[in-house]
């Protein structure tokens, strides 16, 4: 239960954190959203923050869960900090790498989807934003 209370709380606190990088970017403060982003980071994941990038897409939920024993609060902790990411990438015309994380973040949201027991339109929104984030690509 305290474990459980502790992710929830840390949740809130970094959808704060998002909150304010995605303002920053929206006003065109790039660094100083990048540099938050990275705080963001090593705040909800510590040591593992520069490892969680470079997870390959194609394994990245076996990985997070087998090999870094994730819940799905720290999935979807992740899954919000990719799509800030992706968002930066994008407002930096860094558009390959920006699909790669909005995808990451889209597989994140989906399996805690599929895997919650509670319905979150937070996270639906979320989901279809990225869908049309990825489908102007095509």
């Amino acid at each position: 239960m305290y474990q459980r209370d502790y992710i929830l709380r840390m949740i809130e606190m970094l959808a704060q954190l998002i909150a304010g990088i995605l303002k920053l970017i929206k006003t065109g403060d790039i660094n100083q959203a990048s540099h938050a982003l990275e705080n963001a980071y090593r705040f909800a994941f510590q040591h593992d923050s520069l490892k969680l990038r470079d997870l390959p897409e194609e394994k990245l939920i076996e990985n997070l869960l087998k090999e870094f024993h994730y819940t799905n609060g720290h999935l979807e902790m992740l899954a919000e900090l990719f799509y800030a990411e992706a968002e930066l990438l994008r407002a930096e015309e860094k558009h390959t790498d920006s699909y790669l994380l909005y995808r990451k973040s889209l597989a994140l949201y989906e399996y805690i989807d599929r895997e919650s027991r509670s319905y979150s339109q937070d996270r639906q929104d979320k989901m279809l934003l990225i869908g049309d984030r990825l489908a102007k690509k095509a």
